[in-house]
């Protein structure tokens, strides 16, 4: 059945109906009304596997608001993905790598169902964008040609692979100008779009897929091909006119920032930084002003979201040290995990958009080199450090040189050795202090002779949203899709599976304490709130309950452990490593109970906290 031409040629009718009485407004109801009519929906049922993905295109295009204007996007397959040339079809039921493609497009983002990895994966969904104004008061208005074709935004597509052990891989970050559909006759064209690589494989295709725009209500005249093209090359050359400028003035400062000591030349002043597509950027690119709607509660708690995102270095192939690439936001929220810039970056941006004065400083660890993390200025002059990959705050004492050697200085607790430079979305500072160590280093911001600044009109010229078109568009926060109850119990059923066969293996019986198990759970909740907000409360309560439910001449063991992950294998093999918790699995003796408990603490993107307590209880018998 060609369900999306019955459905399109059902929504001009009655749209063509509609105009002709008297324009009322045309809701759901009356479009699933009209395809009812014409039996369409009892077809669609009866023939087809009722799948969540018709469900949406039903849903979609029957939420058409007549009065504005739609991009209906189709992805119709992929081929040539030849890495994936050597996989046979998967089994039915068999677990298999999967591709998820990602769409980002003016503040909407979608993702389309996982396939299966192959030279031509069956990638086949359809999105509905809505091409809306960005002026306020002016979004309800059906845009028109000449405001579609100044709309510079891309579709970003960025395209996943998730391997059997729910390990991510970021296989194409890719920008696709839609406004060829605005030429198109009828305002639908369909054209393949090659995919590349990412990193060191950014100048290889990774694959092709085959799109096709429509655009919903079509225009009543098309736009010439060549006023099209005129407007990119126009765009294309005012952008590089931009970055050239700024390449121009950022060479003259640096030479005087070298100046200043000969020293300087190898501290870390970073001024530009390479994305996932090899892209040069400026770093303060990378930061924006980014709120979290009702998402986030609180600056701790961004930071406790960051710090979920699992951190992983860029992978390189062979030896040499570290490749760096920084990661565009949209390929960073949608694999899940990136280097310590990809979250150093994020927070900084969450913590703007909570109002707080923060920057990302790039410098180096005391142990591991090259770092980057989050500080942000009090009103009273006060340093915070923000450490993205764990949420860690410190506060920075400086330690004055100048002070007599018996005078008590102030003890550093932050990881941090040197800082070469800290910037943000519209300002970038070289640290030209006679040296670069953390412990000594005053964060004064406004005295020329610490910090050597950048022009911000100059970072403006090419860092301010909508200064450039290579910028990458913000995209949204996601609401958690995952049911944290539902998750926390089906994990928590893994795990007691894992640990009855554990014991079994070793000619154990398994008795569980259902009642001691529910009683685990305020400590869990306790830890995420620790973590959270920094204030543990709750532990009395628990312990109490705890001393309640062990009779006397009984011994209780817990033992909490924390992930970023829900695989239950990986997570018990983990646990088992610890000779504590393996204690507690393996406890043998006099009348043993057993315990285990699993809370799931959801957060945006579907960012996870897992905590999971092992406990037992048995008679001790001296």
């Amino acid at each position: 059945m060609d369900i999306h031409g019955k459905i399109r040629e059902v929504l001009a009718e009655t749209i063509k109906d509609d105009q002709g009485s008297g324009h009322r407004h045309l809701s759901e109801a009356d479009f699933v009304q009209a395809l009812q009519r014409r039996g369409i929906i009892d077809n669609v049922m009866k023939d087809l596997h009722f799948t969540q993905v018709y469900h949406q295109t039903l849903n979609s295009l029957t939420n058409l608001d007549p009065s504005r204007r739609y991009l209906y996007l189709q992805v119709l397959g992929g081929k040539a993905f030849l890495e994936h040339l050597q996989e046979s079809e998967p089994l039915p039921g068999q677990v298999c790598s999967t591709f998820t493609l990602y769409l980002h497009f003016r503040n909407q983002r979608f993702r389309s169902k996982p396939v299966p990895c192959a030279c031509d994966p069956d990638l086949k969904e359809g999105f509905l964008l809505e091409v809306h104004r960005d002026a306020v008061g002016d979004g309800s208005k059906m845009v028109d040609a000449t405001t579609m074709l100044s709309m510079c935004d891309p579709v970003h597509f960025v395209l996943i692979k998730t391997d059997t052990s729910s390990e991510t891989t970021l296989v194409s970050s890719h920008f696709l100008d839609w406004r060829r559909v605005l030429s198109s006759p009828s305002c639908k064209t369909c054209f393949p779009v090659e995919l590349m690589g990412v990193g060191s494989e950014s100048k290889i295709p990774a694959g092709i897929l085959t799109v096709s725009l429509e655009l919903f209500p079509p225009l009543q005249e098309t736009l010439n091909a060549d006023i099209i093209s005129t407007q990119q090359s126009l765009e294309r050359q005012r952008t590089a006119e931009k970055e050239r400028l700024f390449l121009v003035y950022a060479k003259q400062w640096w030479r005087e920032f070298l100046e200043i000591r000969s020293s300087h030349q190898s501290k870390l002043v970073k001024i530009f930084a390479q994305d996932e597509n090899g892209v040069n950027r400026p770093v303060c690119s990378y930061v924006r002003v980014l709120r979290a709607g009702r998402l986030l509660e609180s600056p701790r708690q961004a930071a406790r979201f960051v710090s979920l995102l699992a951190h992983e270095r860029a992978p390189v192939v062979g030896g040499g040290g570290k490749q760096e690439q920084w990661c565009t936001l949209m390929a960073f929220l949608c694999r899940g995990k990136g280097d310590c810039e990809d979250h150093a970056t994020l927070l900084c941006s969450l913590l703007l958009g909570f109002g707080l004065d923060a920057y990302v400083c790039v410098g180096t660890k005391a142990k591991s080199g090259p770092h980057a993390w989050v500080l942000t200025r009090g009103t009273d002059g006060s340093i915070t450090f923000w450490e993205s990959l764990t949420a860690h705050r410190y506060l920075h004492r400086p330690i004055d040189p100048d002070a007599p050697p018996l005078a008590p200085q102030p003890k550093s607790s932050a990881p941090y050795r040197t800082v070469g430079c800290v910037f943000n979305h519209q300002t970038f500072l070289a640290n030209c202090q006679p040296s670069d160590a953390v412990e000594l280093c005053v964060f004064d911001f406004q005295n020329p002779s610490r910090w050597k600044a950048m022009s911000e009109e100059a970072l403006k010229s090419v860092c301010a949203p909508g200064s450039t078109t290579s910028l990458p568009p913000l995209p949204p926060l996601c609401a958690p899709s995952l049911d944290p109850a539902v998750a926390s119990n089906h994990l928590e059923l893994e795990m007691r599976f894992l640990v009855s066969e554990h014991r079994k293996d070793l000619d154990l019986t398994t008795v569980w304490d259902d009642h001691l198990s529910y009683l685990l759970s305020s400590a869990l909740s306790a830890y995420e709130m620790e973590r959270c907000t920094g204030v543990s409360c709750g532990n009395e309560e628990f312990q109490d309950a705890v001393r309640r439910a062990v009779p006397d001449g009984h011994t209780f063991k817990g033992f909490p452990i924390h992930f970023l992950h829900r695989n239950a294998r990986r997570a018990f093999a983990t646990c088992l490593r610890s000779p504590f918790c393996e204690e507690i699995v393996c406890c043998r003796g006099d009348h043993v109970r057993l315990a285990v408990r699993v809370r799931v603490f959801v957060y945006p993107e579907n960012a996870c906290a897992v905590w999971m307590m092992f406990a037992c209880k048995y008679r001790s018998v001296l």
